[in-house]
């Protein structure tokens, strides 16, 4: 099998190598054996002229909605298996950020999230699985930065409008109180907030907020706006000086790697806040893969978020399987890591918030794109991609057709870079299983006598991650339990007296939120249930069901035998 894409001169000598077969395992040919001639075609990777923006991560969505919804009931070890996958530095996908739905009681698309506070006098922050998920995120990451976005709102903030904006201080010291219930009853440091997701932003909230935020003692807090399209924020910042001042990262969904003049003369930073949202197979790795790259590449962009997370929810409610693995059978314990894991990785193991983007970026010749950034110590990071466009679109926006084809690409390493001795290198190709590859490590390759030159051989699909650092892994555990259908025989009489989640296992709210209930003026059968809690209709993100609805088990079952007590 051929493994081996590029290995290292042992005579120092920089070499193009290409694969060969044979049953050794292992081979290489030399292509090119001149160190010193570099074609002028070369990719100068400089920092003599200064840095490029602040990179501030890779990160994913848990929520919009409910998208984490099966994963606390995973049994252990293999919950803390899949949280370790995604969070767990140099092991899988390293998350730098982690981004929540503040629970609003609506349906934001693959569920409801429970708010903490359901009523105006309710206040609780131990619903739900976000605060568990953020503590879990942190406990394997402590310098994972942490992001909290409404979807929808508790409806009594709306007055009898579905509109958060009625009372913008109401509104404003909701979210507020969110903040800091995560502070003082988890020890958790939220640094930005959103405005709310996709959907009209309202300039007087967003002072009203950063005003609270402040008069709080929650300065560090940073806004960011709004969630949805370049425009008109950028434009409104541009015209309000007290507006441009209140909000720290200009968000966007879905971008298409592009950006637009005006934000980008707010000298904001600027985010993919939501990206991704495909299939986890290889073309959603793919498109992981190039919008990493060419959302800087192309726009700028210094973060990258994906929906979601981890697709933990019923496969059959919309966008099943979007995320970045599957953890959707906690009555199994199985699990998939998937390859966007690892097309995650060649980013996030080599990089950290702070470093710096090189201004020497761009676009190869034959198709694909690179980027280099550094932390400014002497390290550096080479990420090179050539996802083509059939194995690289995303979910959306539309993606012009593009063409890559076989070339070879010849990097020189100039300014503080020209004496670095080694790269260590990381490779992926995704297509067909013979000749695949997810985040495999190759032999280093040795600059001492090349002049800071080398060339790679470049196909498409593939992903190199070039770099100083030696940190970097491929986790793994002992495969975990075979896939097996919802059990045939099932069933809860909600008889936890004390229950460390809020919800029942297994069960997915659409519409309305049901909690464990004890009712103690009742000693008899009806002690333990479990309730629909809502009295009133939420301020909507998506088109809530004006019934209640919670959904459980195998939508592939046609018979089904229900047997439930239910009191009004």
């Amino acid at each position: 099998m051929a493994e081996c894409r590029l290995q290292a001169s042992r005579q120092r000598r920089t070499k193009a190598m290409t694969p060969a077969a044979g049953s050794a395992g292992r081979a290489a040919v030399p292509l090119l054996l001149c160190a010193l001639l570099v074609p002028g075609g070369a990719y100068v990777l400089d920092d003599s002229d200064g840095l490029g923006r602040e990179f501030d991560g890779i990160g994913a969505v848990s929520g919009g909605g409910a998208t984490s919804r099966l994963l606390v009931n995973y049994p252990e070890p293999y919950r803390s298996q899949i949280l370790d996958y995604l969070f767990k530095p140099n092991f899988g996908a390293s998350l730098h950020i982690l981004k929540v739905e503040l629970g609003g009681d609506g349906q934001t698309t693959d569920g409801t999230e429970p708010s903490h506070m359901h009523y105006a006098l309710d206040e609780n922050y131990f619903r739900g699985y976000e605060w568990w998920l953020m503590k879990e995120a942190k406990k394997r990451n402590p310098n994972i930065i942490l992001m909290g976005l409404p979807w929808s709102f508790p409806g009594w903030l709306g007055k009898g409008f579905n509109w958060p904006y009625v009372n913008l201080q109401l509104t404003a010291y909701y979210v507020m109180t969110w903040i800091v219930g995560a502070k003082h009853y988890h020890d958790l440091d939220i640094d930005y907030i959103g405005i709310w997701n996709e959907r009209s932003f309202d300039i007087n909230y967003i002072k009203v907020l950063r005003r609270m935020l402040n008069y709080q003692g929650l300065n560090q807090v940073k806004i960011i706006a709004s969630d949805n399209l370049w425009e008109p924020i950028s434009a409104s910042m541009l015209l309000d000086p007290e507006l441009l001042k209140a909000i720290d990262v200009i968000g966007a969904h879905y971008p298409g790697t592009r950006t637009m003049k005006d934000a980008r003369l707010t000298k904001k930073k600027l985010w993919s806040s939501e990206d991704f949202s495909t299939l986890n197979n290889d073309v959603g790795a793919g498109c992981l893969g190039r919008i990493l790259n060419q959302n800087y590449v192309n726009g700028y962009m210094t973060a990258t978020i994906a929906w979601n997370l981890v697709a933990s929810y019923y496969e059959q409610l919309p966008y099943g399987r979007c995320g970045l693995m599957t953890a959707q059978e906690p009555w199994s314990g199985h699990y998939a890591v998937e390859p966007p894991v690892w097309a995650a990785a060649h980013t996030t193991q080599f990089t950290q918030p702070g470093w710096y983007y090189l201004k020497t970026v761009g676009h190869l010749e034959k198709g694909g794109s690179y980027v280099a950034l550094t932390d400014g110590l002497g390290n550096l990071t080479i990420i090179v991609e050539t996802m083509s466009h059939k194995h690289s679109a995303c979910i959306r926006p539309f993606l012009p057709y593009f063409n890559v084809s076989h070339q070879f690409a010849t990097f020189l390493l100039k300014g503080s870079f020209s004496k670095i001795p080694e790269l260590q290198v990381w490779y992926t190709r995704l297509g067909k299983p013979s000749k695949r590859f997810l985040f495999k490590q190759l032999d280093s390759l040795w600059l001492l006598d090349s002049g800071g030159a080398f060339t790679l051989e470049l196909q498409e699909d593939e992903l190199f991650t070039l770099t100083t650092l030696t940190t970097g892994g491929k986790g793994s555990y002992p495969q975990p339990p075979k896939s097996r259908p919802f059990p045939q025989v099932y069933t809860d009489d909600f008889d936890v007296d004390y229950p460390f989640f809020s919800e029942a296992p297994n069960f997915a709210d659409q519409t309305g939120v049901f909690e464990y209930f004890t009712n103690i003026e009742d000693p008899g059968e009806h002690r333990f249930t479990l309730r629909q809690v809502l009295n009133q209709r939420p301020i909507t993100w998506a088109a809530d069901a004006y019934n209640t609805i919670s959904v459980i088990g195998d939508y592939k079952c046609f018979v089904l035998q229900v047997q439930s007590d239910c009191k009004v």
